[in-house]
């Protein structure tokens, strides 16, 4: 069934209840999720965080890559999540924070899985908001938040022009090759060849760690290589490179 994001309504929601649980079979088909800054130490640890951009809206983004193929998310065995973190964007759902003219509004998945008469109820009989939606409320606003900093962050990595193109280059264990392109990281040579009055004004606005943060997620390709073991066709080797200017890339990454 179609995602059906709404304005939540203390009138027309006053009876829905939401469950809770463990299961995270709605992402089963998400290989990228938004990636916010204050999670990203946390995130770098489990899976690559890689830059995207948005050629519609002339805006890049940060991702998390749960896994090659689109489509394809390695860090799920059926409902259950394999690893310590799982991204704010994921745990919010069936929940989203989205502008509601001039303020910020929640809204919720009509048509989620999620929604159950088993689950916690969004609102007292007395119409008020309930404990469980004031704790979700709470959440998404933090997300909110983050979302705004990671936003200037991304602008200022692509201001002093910090990014390079990467692309993956993946042979499978049945012979089959691809590239996987339209992603960008953090080029280390650009960073340490910053003024030192530029990276003091990184540090003192929290962006420095989160750079090398997301430098250093992308070590865990190697994870997802070793999460493509549970899968019908386990990528056998993989090999990360820069993309030269002039080089047009064999196949993009999907968008987010």
């Amino acid at each position: 069934m179609a995602i059906n994001f709404v304005p939540l309504d203390k009138e027309k929601h006053k009876d829905l209840k939401v469950a809770v649980n463990t299961s995270f079979s709605f992402a089963k088909n998400t290989h990228l999720a938004a990636a916010t800054i204050r999670e990203f130490a946390q995130l770098a640890a489990t899976m690559p965080l890689v830059f995207i951009e948005d050629t519609n809206a002339k805006r890049h983004h940060v991702v998390t890559m749960l896994g090659m193929e689109q489509g394809q998310n390695l860090f799920l065995t059926g409902d259950s999540w394999k690893g310590p973190h799982v991204p704010m964007n994921i745990l919010r759902y069936p929940f989203d924070v989205r502008p509601d003219g001039d303020k910020l509004g929640v809204y919720i998945d009509e048509n989620s899985d999620l929604i159950s008469d088993e689950g916690q109820a969004l609102f007292t009989e007395a119409g008020e908001v309930s404990e469980f939606l004031e704790n979700r409320q709470k959440f998404l606003a933090d997300l909110a938040n983050s979302e705004m900093l990671t936003q200037r962050f991304v602008a200022k990595v692509v201001e002093l022009d910090l990014l390079d193109q990467i692309q993956i280059r993946l042979t499978y264990q049945d012979g089959k090759q691809r590239n996987v392109t339209g992603m960008m990281s953090i080029n280390e040579k650009k960073l340490l060849e910053l003024p030192e009055a530029q990276v003091l004004e990184l540090h003192k606005q929290g962006f420095l760690g989160a750079i090398y943060a997301v430098m250093m997620s992308v070590g865990q390709l190697n994870r997802l290589v070793e999460l493509s073991n549970d899968t019908e066709n386990p990528i056998r080797s993989m090999q990360l490179s820069a993309v030269k200017p002039e080089e047009a890339p064999a196949e993009a990454a999907p968008n987010a």
